[in-house]
């Protein structure tokens, strides 16, 4: 390194100071001073250290930032997020209660809810507190999951998980569907509906990928069903009432199970087993939240989920027909 030059603090003459040089003695006056170069270089450490230290002080800022600055949420979800399928021995296992809840409050687009992630949480409660189903055995779909996980309610995975919903049921075992989301009518294509729509559930990505029609949940969670097999459904959702395309309706008026009009009838059913839905609303309705029955105080949530329970757990063992919810079921 070469001399620098620094000059004296009382005298002010300017002298050479070699590298790497704290104080040094003035050659004029004798007086002894710090370099101003020594000087310089300090300042200069110390700059790039508090520098240092304000950027390492951000990225802290911004990862809290990223994550909303609170704990992760834990999951629902009791076993690895990799799909595994039941297999049974000859046929025999003990009789199974499984169940596939899902709650999609789009929180990445203008179409948000609130609600959804309340819904599912408190009928997850209802289906082990009430009903003894093992957490073990249901699926919770929410977009509070992490992203790359097979929980977060995709159409993707909601299809495949309409699969292990059903997969190796057997007689005797209890099979639950639940959602919580945007349900919409779209125009009917195959022209198996008299009303000329098809009634649909909304995905997480349904702009991107699509929307799950009644024709392909039908397909899905009510044929496979065996005979001794029961789906309980509960859509809380906007255009719900036949969102499964169940073979019958039940007339709570006159109590007693009514086939809908199709234009063309087609072999729709299950497979000897029964399939019964609770929806939030008719076809043409739109599903009310919580907002509507006890003002915008309260929390948000779906109001027939909301209702459902507080029945439920009144009176476990009530019957559909004593229920005061539009439902629709259907058996063979």
């Amino acid at each position: 390194m070469m001399n620098t030059t620094s000059q004296c603090y009382r005298c002010r003459q300017w002298f050479s100071v070699p590298p790497n040089t704290a104080t040094i003695r003035c050659p004029n006056c004798k007086f002894e001073t710090k370099t101003q170069s020594s000087e310089r270089l300090k300042s200069q450490d110390r700059g790039q250290i508090s520098f240092r230290s304000f950027i390492d002080t951000a990225r802290a800022k911004i990862s809290r930032s990223g994550s909303g600055g609170s704990k992760p949420v834990k999951s629902l979800n009791c076993k690895s997020s990799t799909l595994q399928f039941s297999e049974s021995l000859s046929g025999l296992r003990p009789c199974r209660k499984r169940a596939l809840l899902i709650a999609v409050t789009y929180n990445r687009s203008k179409h948000k809810l609130k609600g959804p992630i309340i819904d599912v949480k408190s009928f997850r409660n209802l289906l082990m507190d009430t009903f003894a189903f093992p957490k073990e055995e249901i699926r919770v779909l929410t977009e509070e999951e992490a992203p790359e996980s097979d929980f977060v309610p995709t159409k993707k995975n909601i299809q495949n998980y309409f699969k292990w919903l059903v997969e190796d049921c057997m007689a005797g075992d209890s099979l639950v569907f639940y959602f919580s989301g945007h349900g919409v009518r779209q125009f009917d294509f195959d022209s198996d509906e008299s009303d000329g729509f098809d009634e649909s559930i909304c995905p997480a990505d349904f702009v991107e990928a699509g929307t799950i029609s009644d024709d392909e949940i039908e397909a899905a969670i009510v044929r496979p069903l065996k005979k001794g097999v029961t789906l309980n459904a509960i859509v809380d959702a906007c255009h719900s009432g036949t969102v499964l395309d169940l073979r019958y309706v039940y007339n709570r008026e006159e109590k007693k199970w009514e086939k809908p009009k199709r234009r063309y009838e087609d072999e729709k059913h299950t497979d000897r087993g029964l399939a019964i839905s609770i929806a939030a609303c008719e076809d043409r309705q739109v599903a009310a939240d919580t907002h509507s029955c006890f003002g915008k105080s309260s929390m948000t949530g779906g109001a027939m989920t909301y209702f459902l329970i507080q029945i439920v757990k009144k009176n476990p063992t009530i019957t559909y027909e004593a229920s005061t919810f539009c439902f629709r079921g259907v058996q063979r």
